[in-house]
Protein backbone atom coordinates (compact mmCIF):
# COMPACT_ATOMS: atom_id res chain seq x y z
CA UNK A 1 0.00 0.00 0.00
CA UNK A 2 2.92 2.33 0.70
CA UNK A 3 4.16 1.80 -2.84
CA UNK A 4 0.73 2.67 -4.23
CA UNK A 5 0.70 5.89 -2.22
CA UNK A 6 4.20 6.69 -3.44
CA UNK A 7 3.15 6.13 -7.06
CA UNK A 8 0.10 8.34 -6.55
CA UNK A 9 2.37 11.08 -5.22
CA UNK A 10 4.68 10.66 -8.22
CA UNK A 11 1.70 10.83 -10.57
CA UNK A 12 0.49 14.12 -9.09
CA UNK A 13 4.06 15.45 -9.12
CA UNK A 14 4.36 14.73 -12.85
CA UNK A 15 1.04 16.47 -13.55
CA UNK A 16 2.13 19.49 -11.49
CA UNK A 17 5.56 19.61 -13.15
CA UNK A 18 4.07 19.52 -16.64
CA UNK A 19 1.51 22.21 -15.83
CA UNK A 20 4.18 24.53 -14.41
CA UNK A 21 6.54 23.78 -17.32
CA UNK A 22 3.90 24.64 -19.94
CA UNK A 23 2.88 27.80 -18.09
CA UNK A 24 6.49 28.99 -17.90
CA UNK A 25 7.38 28.37 -21.57
CA UNK A 26 6.33 29.82 -24.90
CA UNK A 27 2.94 31.58 -24.63
CA UNK A 28 1.94 30.08 -21.29
CA UNK A 29 -0.71 27.86 -22.86
CA UNK A 30 -1.44 24.70 -20.84
CA UNK A 31 -2.43 21.79 -23.10
CA UNK A 32 -2.03 18.97 -20.59
CA UNK A 33 -5.15 19.81 -18.55
CA UNK A 34 -7.38 20.56 -21.53
CA UNK A 35 -10.51 18.46 -22.08
CA UNK A 36 -9.31 16.88 -25.37
CA UNK A 37 -6.02 15.76 -23.79
CA UNK A 38 -7.72 14.38 -20.67
CA UNK A 39 -10.20 12.47 -22.86
CA UNK A 40 -7.36 11.01 -24.90
CA UNK A 41 -5.37 10.17 -21.77
CA UNK A 42 -8.30 8.38 -20.11
CA UNK A 43 -8.87 6.37 -23.28
CA UNK A 44 -5.32 5.03 -23.37
CA UNK A 45 -5.20 4.47 -19.62
CA UNK A 46 -8.30 2.32 -20.04
CA UNK A 47 -6.91 0.35 -22.99
CA UNK A 48 -3.46 -0.34 -21.58
CA UNK A 49 -4.80 -0.73 -18.04
CA UNK A 50 -6.91 -3.68 -19.24
CA UNK A 51 -3.79 -5.36 -20.63
CA UNK A 52 -1.90 -4.65 -17.38
CA UNK A 53 -4.63 -6.29 -15.28
CA UNK A 54 -4.46 -9.33 -17.58
CA UNK A 55 -0.70 -9.49 -17.13
CA UNK A 56 -1.04 -9.09 -13.36
CA UNK A 57 -2.94 -12.37 -13.08
CA UNK A 58 -0.05 -14.44 -14.44
CA UNK A 59 2.68 -12.40 -12.75
CA UNK A 60 1.05 -13.11 -9.39
CA UNK A 61 1.52 -16.83 -10.06
CA UNK A 62 5.21 -16.27 -10.80
CA UNK A 63 4.70 -16.45 -14.57
CA UNK A 64 4.65 -13.98 -17.43
CA UNK A 65 2.92 -13.61 -20.81
CA UNK A 66 5.06 -12.18 -23.62
CA UNK A 67 2.43 -12.88 -26.28
CA UNK A 68 0.01 -10.12 -25.24
CA UNK A 69 0.84 -7.79 -28.14
CA UNK A 70 0.66 -10.53 -30.77
CA UNK A 71 -2.64 -11.83 -29.34
CA UNK A 72 -4.04 -8.29 -29.49
CA UNK A 73 -3.03 -8.18 -33.15
CA UNK A 74 -4.54 -11.58 -33.92
CA UNK A 75 -7.85 -10.81 -32.19
CA UNK A 76 -8.18 -7.31 -33.67
CA UNK A 77 -7.38 -8.37 -37.22
CA UNK A 78 -9.65 -11.43 -36.93
CA UNK A 79 -12.53 -9.21 -35.82
CA UNK A 80 -12.05 -6.87 -38.78
CA UNK A 81 -11.84 -9.79 -41.22
CA UNK A 82 -14.92 -11.55 -39.87
CA UNK A 83 -16.97 -8.35 -39.89
CA UNK A 84 -15.62 -7.55 -43.37
CA UNK A 85 -17.06 -4.00 -43.51
CA UNK A 86 -20.65 -5.13 -43.17
CA UNK A 87 -20.44 -8.11 -45.53
CA UNK A 88 -19.29 -10.78 -43.09
CA UNK A 89 -20.59 -12.28 -39.87
CA UNK A 90 -22.83 -10.26 -37.52
CA UNK A 91 -21.19 -8.66 -34.45
CA UNK A 92 -23.17 -10.94 -32.12
CA UNK A 93 -21.18 -13.87 -33.56
CA UNK A 94 -17.84 -12.13 -34.11
CA UNK A 95 -17.31 -10.91 -30.54
CA UNK A 96 -17.73 -14.36 -28.91
CA UNK A 97 -15.51 -15.92 -31.57
CA UNK A 98 -12.75 -13.39 -30.88
CA UNK A 99 -13.05 -13.94 -27.14
CA UNK A 100 -12.86 -17.67 -27.88
CA UNK A 101 -9.49 -17.07 -29.56
CA UNK A 102 -8.31 -15.59 -26.27
CA UNK A 103 -9.59 -18.53 -24.24
CA UNK A 104 -7.91 -20.99 -26.63
CA UNK A 105 -4.61 -19.11 -26.38
CA UNK A 106 -4.75 -19.10 -22.58
CA UNK A 107 -5.62 -22.78 -22.47
CA UNK A 108 -2.68 -23.51 -24.79
CA UNK A 109 -0.29 -21.63 -22.51
CA UNK A 110 -1.71 -23.08 -19.31
CA UNK A 111 -1.51 -26.68 -20.48
CA UNK A 112 2.05 -26.38 -21.78
CA UNK A 113 3.22 -24.68 -18.59
CA UNK A 114 1.37 -26.86 -16.07
CA UNK A 115 1.31 -30.28 -17.73
CA UNK A 116 4.64 -30.24 -19.59
CA UNK A 117 6.38 -28.09 -16.97
CA UNK A 118 7.71 -25.66 -19.59
CA UNK A 119 8.92 -22.19 -18.60
CA UNK A 120 6.28 -19.44 -19.07
CA UNK A 121 8.90 -17.20 -20.65
CA UNK A 122 9.68 -19.74 -23.39
CA UNK A 123 6.06 -20.78 -24.00
CA UNK A 124 4.73 -17.23 -24.37
CA UNK A 125 7.78 -16.09 -26.33
CA UNK A 126 7.05 -18.83 -28.87
CA UNK A 127 3.41 -17.74 -28.94
CA UNK A 128 4.51 -14.16 -29.60
CA UNK A 129 6.02 -15.33 -32.91
CA UNK A 130 3.28 -17.89 -33.55
CA UNK A 131 0.33 -15.51 -33.17
CA UNK A 132 2.05 -12.79 -35.19
CA UNK A 133 2.85 -15.26 -37.96
CA UNK A 134 -0.75 -16.53 -38.06
CA UNK A 135 -2.01 -12.94 -38.24
CA UNK A 136 0.22 -12.14 -41.20
CA UNK A 137 -0.64 -15.43 -42.90
CA UNK A 138 -4.42 -15.12 -42.77
CA UNK A 139 -4.32 -11.52 -44.02
CA UNK A 140 -1.63 -11.98 -46.66
CA UNK A 141 0.11 -9.04 -44.97
CA UNK A 142 -2.76 -6.76 -46.01
CA UNK A 143 -4.07 -4.14 -43.58
CA UNK A 144 -7.61 -4.60 -42.28
CA UNK A 145 -10.09 -2.03 -41.01
CA UNK A 146 -13.68 -1.03 -40.40
CA UNK A 147 -13.84 1.90 -42.87
CA UNK A 148 -16.45 3.73 -40.80
CA UNK A 149 -18.70 0.69 -40.41
CA UNK A 150 -20.19 -0.47 -37.09
CA UNK A 151 -20.22 2.88 -35.21
CA UNK A 152 -21.96 1.15 -32.30
CA UNK A 153 -19.12 -1.30 -31.83
CA UNK A 154 -16.46 1.34 -32.36
CA UNK A 155 -18.00 3.45 -29.60
CA UNK A 156 -16.63 0.93 -27.08
CA UNK A 157 -13.10 1.79 -28.21
CA UNK A 158 -13.32 5.53 -28.80
CA UNK A 159 -16.63 6.66 -27.29
CA UNK A 160 -17.23 8.87 -24.26
CA UNK A 161 -19.76 8.96 -21.46
CA UNK A 162 -20.90 12.45 -20.53
CA UNK A 163 -18.58 13.88 -23.16
CA UNK A 164 -15.42 13.36 -21.09
CA UNK A 165 -15.15 9.90 -19.48
CA UNK A 166 -13.78 7.44 -22.03
CA UNK A 167 -15.69 4.19 -22.52
CA UNK A 168 -12.49 2.05 -22.25
CA UNK A 169 -11.73 3.73 -18.92
CA UNK A 170 -15.17 2.82 -17.58
CA UNK A 171 -14.63 -0.74 -18.78
CA UNK A 172 -11.27 -0.76 -16.97
CA UNK A 173 -12.85 0.34 -13.68
CA UNK A 174 -15.57 -2.32 -13.94
CA UNK A 175 -12.95 -4.97 -14.75
CA UNK A 176 -10.79 -3.82 -11.84
CA UNK A 177 -13.72 -4.23 -9.42
CA UNK A 178 -14.45 -7.76 -10.66
CA UNK A 179 -10.81 -8.91 -10.66
CA UNK A 180 -10.14 -7.24 -7.30
CA UNK A 181 -13.09 -9.07 -5.76
CA UNK A 182 -11.90 -12.34 -7.31
CA UNK A 183 -8.33 -11.97 -6.03
CA UNK A 184 -9.04 -10.75 -2.53
CA UNK A 185 -12.41 -12.22 -1.60
CA UNK A 186 -12.50 -15.65 -3.23
CA UNK A 187 -10.57 -18.79 -2.21
CA UNK A 188 -9.29 -19.26 -5.78
CA UNK A 189 -7.93 -15.70 -5.81
CA UNK A 190 -6.11 -16.15 -2.51
CA UNK A 191 -4.73 -19.44 -3.77
CA UNK A 192 -3.15 -17.60 -6.72
CA UNK A 193 -1.06 -15.58 -4.29
CA UNK A 194 -0.10 -18.74 -2.41
CA UNK A 195 0.91 -20.38 -5.69
CA UNK A 196 3.16 -17.48 -6.63
CA UNK A 197 4.72 -17.20 -3.19
CA UNK A 198 5.56 -20.91 -2.80
CA UNK A 199 4.32 -23.37 -5.40
CA UNK A 200 5.56 -26.45 -3.59
CA UNK A 201 4.06 -25.33 -0.30
CA UNK A 202 0.77 -24.57 -2.03
CA UNK A 203 0.72 -28.06 -3.57
CA UNK A 204 1.39 -29.71 -0.21
CA UNK A 205 -1.45 -27.63 1.27
CA UNK A 206 -3.89 -29.31 -1.07
CA UNK A 207 -4.16 -26.49 -3.64
CA UNK A 208 -4.59 -27.76 -7.19
CA UNK A 209 -1.74 -25.75 -8.63
CA UNK A 210 -2.02 -27.01 -12.21
CA UNK A 211 -5.67 -26.00 -12.42
CA UNK A 212 -4.83 -22.59 -10.95
CA UNK A 213 -2.10 -21.97 -13.53
CA UNK A 214 -4.43 -22.87 -16.37
CA UNK A 215 -7.12 -20.59 -14.91
CA UNK A 216 -4.66 -17.69 -14.59
CA UNK A 217 -3.47 -17.97 -18.20
CA UNK A 218 -6.99 -18.41 -19.56
CA UNK A 219 -8.18 -15.30 -17.70
CA UNK A 220 -5.10 -13.39 -18.85
CA UNK A 221 -5.68 -14.21 -22.52
CA UNK A 222 -9.46 -13.69 -22.28
CA UNK A 223 -8.98 -10.20 -20.82
CA UNK A 224 -6.26 -9.52 -23.39
CA UNK A 225 -8.73 -10.49 -26.14
CA UNK A 226 -11.24 -8.00 -24.69
CA UNK A 227 -8.53 -5.34 -24.75
CA UNK A 228 -7.62 -6.33 -28.31
CA UNK A 229 -11.21 -5.82 -29.45
CA UNK A 230 -11.40 -2.39 -27.81
CA UNK A 231 -8.05 -1.39 -29.35
CA UNK A 232 -9.25 -2.57 -32.77
CA UNK A 233 -12.44 -0.52 -32.39
CA UNK A 234 -10.29 2.47 -31.40
CA UNK A 235 -8.16 2.59 -34.57
CA UNK A 236 -9.31 2.56 -38.19
CA UNK A 237 -6.53 0.55 -39.85
CA UNK A 238 -5.00 -2.64 -38.45
CA UNK A 239 -1.62 -3.65 -39.86
CA UNK A 240 -1.02 -7.39 -39.37
CA UNK A 241 2.72 -6.86 -38.86
CA UNK A 242 2.58 -3.98 -36.39
CA UNK A 243 -0.83 -3.74 -34.69
CA UNK A 244 -0.19 -4.62 -31.05
CA UNK A 245 3.61 -4.53 -31.34
CA UNK A 246 5.31 -3.99 -27.96
CA UNK A 247 1.96 -3.85 -26.13
CA UNK A 248 3.30 -6.58 -23.85
CA UNK A 249 5.86 -4.00 -22.68
CA UNK A 250 3.11 -1.61 -21.63
CA UNK A 251 1.24 -4.43 -19.90
CA UNK A 252 4.29 -5.65 -17.99
CA UNK A 253 5.41 -2.12 -17.13
CA UNK A 254 1.97 -1.17 -15.80
CA UNK A 255 1.82 -4.32 -13.65
CA UNK A 256 5.38 -4.00 -12.33
CA UNK A 257 5.05 -0.29 -11.61
CA UNK A 258 1.81 -1.11 -9.80
CA UNK A 259 3.56 -3.35 -7.31
CA UNK A 260 3.41 -6.80 -8.91
CA UNK A 261 6.60 -8.65 -8.07
CA UNK A 262 8.11 -10.67 -10.92
CA UNK A 263 8.97 -13.22 -8.24
CA UNK A 264 5.25 -13.89 -7.87
CA UNK A 265 2.97 -13.86 -4.83
CA UNK A 266 2.19 -10.14 -4.66
CA UNK A 267 0.16 -7.53 -6.48
CA UNK A 268 -3.10 -5.61 -6.25
CA UNK A 269 -5.52 -4.06 -8.69
CA UNK A 270 -5.34 -0.54 -7.28
CA UNK A 271 -1.57 -0.50 -7.72
CA UNK A 272 -1.90 -1.70 -11.33
CA UNK A 273 -4.43 1.06 -12.07
CA UNK A 274 -2.00 3.63 -10.73
CA UNK A 275 0.92 2.02 -12.57
CA UNK A 276 -0.96 2.04 -15.90
CA UNK A 277 -1.98 5.66 -15.30
CA UNK A 278 1.59 6.68 -14.51
CA UNK A 279 2.92 4.94 -17.61
CA UNK A 280 0.42 6.65 -19.90
CA UNK A 281 1.02 10.03 -18.31
CA UNK A 282 4.72 9.55 -19.05
CA UNK A 283 3.88 8.70 -22.68
CA UNK A 284 1.69 11.79 -22.85
CA UNK A 285 4.45 13.97 -21.46
CA UNK A 286 6.82 12.77 -24.18
CA UNK A 287 4.49 14.42 -26.69
CA UNK A 288 3.56 17.52 -24.72
CA UNK A 289 7.14 18.39 -23.73
CA UNK A 290 8.22 17.78 -27.35
CA UNK A 291 10.65 15.05 -26.39
CA UNK A 292 11.68 13.03 -29.49
CA UNK A 293 9.18 10.19 -29.97
CA UNK A 294 12.06 7.73 -30.31
CA UNK A 295 12.64 8.17 -26.57
CA UNK A 296 9.20 6.76 -25.69
CA UNK A 297 10.60 3.24 -25.33
CA UNK A 298 13.48 4.64 -23.29
CA UNK A 299 10.88 5.99 -20.86
CA UNK A 300 9.09 2.63 -20.76
CA UNK A 301 12.33 0.70 -20.22
CA UNK A 302 13.38 3.06 -17.45
CA UNK A 303 9.95 2.70 -15.82
CA UNK A 304 10.24 -1.11 -15.78
CA UNK A 305 13.78 -0.90 -14.40
CA UNK A 306 12.71 1.46 -11.64
CA UNK A 307 9.75 -0.77 -10.78
CA UNK A 308 11.89 -3.90 -10.55
CA UNK A 309 14.55 -2.01 -8.59
CA UNK A 310 12.04 -0.76 -6.06
CA UNK A 311 10.59 -4.26 -5.71
CA UNK A 312 14.05 -5.69 -5.02
CA UNK A 313 14.73 -2.90 -2.51
CA UNK A 314 11.52 -3.56 -0.56
CA UNK A 315 12.06 -7.35 -0.62
CA UNK A 316 15.56 -7.02 0.82
CA UNK A 317 14.38 -4.49 3.37
CA UNK A 318 11.63 -6.84 4.53
CA UNK A 319 14.07 -9.75 4.81
CA UNK A 320 16.49 -7.59 6.80
CA UNK A 321 13.77 -6.61 9.26
CA UNK A 322 12.66 -10.22 9.59
CA UNK A 323 16.22 -11.32 10.47
CA UNK A 324 16.54 -8.52 13.00
CA UNK A 325 13.39 -9.68 14.78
Amino acid sequence: MRKALGLTGLLFALVLFTTIWEAAHEDGTISFLTTPNIRNLLTWIGLFGILSIAQMLVIITGGIDLSVGSLVGLVGVSAAMMLNKGQGLPPIAVVPLCLGIGVAAGLWHGLLISKLDLQPFIVTLCSLFLFRGITRLITGDQSQGFAGAYPGLRWFGNGFIGGTVAAPFVFLILLAVVIGAYLHFSPAGRHLFALGANEEGARFSGIRTDRLKITAYVLCSLITACGGLLLAFKVNSLGPSDFGNFFELYAIAGAVLGGCSLRGGSGNVIGVLIGASLLNVLRNLVNILEIPSQLEYVVIGAAILIGVGLDEFFVRRTKTKARAV
